[in-house]
């Protein structure tokens, strides 16, 4: 491979000390290093190839950087700035641009707090619903606009995930246990093999796009206060080219890995409710092996790029630990659907979100609630508010309709289920155990209960929600006979700890993280 050494050092010593006279801050990953000068980022690529990246020449990492810029300058114009050469003119001196050899190429960045990079705000217990709402809604919208790529996705190209994951994963050597990645592959593509069809079409309908590809945590900063994506994958279509579902599952399983189910569960939640995605939540557990089984490779390959030393063992400990939840997340899983009901303020979907990470598969529960499929069904956004007209009884029966549909349909593709609605209706509450019965799995039924001042008080206090109702919807919800009362009914006006718990346990779960 070419050398790189004269770039290296004019880069960590401040590039000619030029913007910083103290030097630069260095970052090495498997395919790059980074250097943090000043109020500036320079990424150089370094010299290696591997499986499904070449920056092996000069040429191969000026236009692999060219191709960075463009793609990231779409989503993050704030961050990425532009591609620099670095040169040694004629008297032997090394700078950027101008005359001379050139020795190499970097995108140039702005350089931003990395206490803002969403694993360090991981690391510190600051990853909030806000943050996480916010999140889910920025990949959405990214997806949105994403170009679909017709020649690209499907079954074939995940056959070829599958392939390459393996081949990595032996190739590391001693790293991994080589019956386990054998495990992993015969999984992988017994899991392909049930959802060959589904991928195949969802790239019929448009649903593989030029996404990110390379979407954990790492790659996703505050700036300007809001949730931004960069570094996406530049050198390789075929990575980035991808289901929009299988880009989002990179950041869902980095959430599990850490420990942050209900996190994962929550922007998953987010995420189709905003885009309506449902269709392809049978593919979420291979997508999600796929890829914690890269990271576990691509971590390997960084273990090798440190000296022996601590660090090395360290990195060698966590590709381990991402194979293991590659292969703990194809494990065969019983979905199952819980409703949950009770008047408006009574605490429904606060406990919704906190039991759905807990329920099987991960990432968990789809929670399917009536206040938001109300506004898909008149193609409104969760948070608009709608007019009393929108809450006839024949819209009521017309929502009811399309939760109990979204249910069954939900699990007849593996996925547990939530259904979040006051259910007040005692014929509502009957078509919901019929929906269990009918798809053959367990059935859960819970009503919460508040005193009227704890429910009126909530609803007094609920901002940027997607339920319309204030007091005077529940003083006529109050005025309702609900009828004999089957479910179990649970008093929800303690702390939220102590009511989930008793959640839990009637649904007969238990908490897969602390989190």
């Amino acid at each position: 491979m070419s050398d790189q050494d004269a770039a290296i050092a004019y880069l960590a010593a401040g590039a000619g000390n030029a913007m910083d006279a103290h030097g630069a801050e260095r970052i090495d990953t498997h395919a790059s290093i980074v250097f943090l000068i000043g109020e500036r980022v320079f990424k150089l690529k370094r010299a290696v190839r591997y499986s499904y990246l070449d920056y092996s020449t000069t040429s191969l990492r000026e236009a692999a950087c060219r191709a960075e810029y463009e793609i990231n300058h779409r989503f993050a114009p704030a961050l990425y700035l532009g591609v620099r050469a670095i040169r040694r003119r004629a008297n032997g001196v090394v700078g950027f641009d101008g005359e001379g050899e050139t020795l190499d190429w970097v995108v140039e960045m702005r350089r931003f707090d990395a206490a803002g990079l969403f694993d360090r705000l991981a690391e510190a217990g600051k990853l909030d619903g806000k943050l996480l709402i916010q999140l889910a809604d920025a990949i959405a919208a990214f997806h949105r606009e994403a170009p679909p790529v017709a020649d690209a996705g499907g079954s074939a190209a995940v056959a070829r995930v599958i392939a390459g994951n393996s081949d990595n994963l032996r190739a590391a050597g001693n790293v991994f246990d080589r019956a386990a990645v054998a495990r992993l592959d015969r999984a992988s593509r017994a899991a392909l093999d049930r959802v060959a069809s589904l991928l195949d079409l969802r790239r019929q309908q448009g649903k593989v796009r030029r996404c990110h590809g390379d979407l954990h945590l790492g790659n996703i900063c505050l700036v300007d206060g809001k949730p931004t994506l960069f570094d996406a994958v530049e050198f390789s279509a075929e990575i980035s080219s991808i289901d929009v579902l299988y880009d989002l599952a990179f950041v869902l399983m980095d959430l599990i890995h850490r420990g942050l189910g209900a996190g994962a569960n929550l922007v998953m939640n987010r995420y189709l409710d905003a885009t309506g995605d449902d269709d392809g939540v049978a593919l979420l557990p291979l997508f999600l092996s796929l890829r914690a089984a890269i990271r576990a490779h691509v971590t390997a390959a960084a273990a090798a790029q440190q000296p022996k030393t601590a660090l090395r063992q360290e990195r060698r400990r966590s590709a381990q630990h991402y194979l293991a939840l590659a292969e703990n997340l194809l494990a065969p899983a019983k979905p199952r659907l819980v409703a949950i009901g009770g008047l408006s303020g009574s605490g429904k979907s606060t406990l919704a979100r906190a039991l759905a990470a807990d329920l099987p598969p991960p990432p968990g529960a789809r929670v399917l609630r009536t206040d938001v499929l109300r506004k898909a069904l008149l193609d409104a956004p969760p948070e608009t508010r709608l007019h009393a007209s929108a809450y006839s009884h024949a819209m009521d029966r017309q929502t009811y309709a399309k939760l109990e549909h979204e249910a069954a349909r939900l699990i007849a593709a593996g996925a547990s289920v939530i259904l979040d609605a006051t259910f007040i209706d005692p014929q509502d509450r009957a078509a919901a155990s019929q929906v269990a019965r009918n798809q053959g799995v367990a059935f859960t039924g819970i009503w919460l209960e508040a005193p009227r001042e704890v429910m009126m008080t909530r609803l007094d206090e609920r901002h940027g929600d997607a339920s319309d109702a204030d007091r005077a919807v529940l003083e006529q919800q109050l005025l309702a006979d609900p009828g004999a009362m089957a479910w179990r009914r649970i008093d929800s006006a303690g702390a939220l700890a102590r009511v989930a718990a008793q959640v839990r346990r009637a649904a007969g779960v238990a908490p897969r993280d602390s989190a």
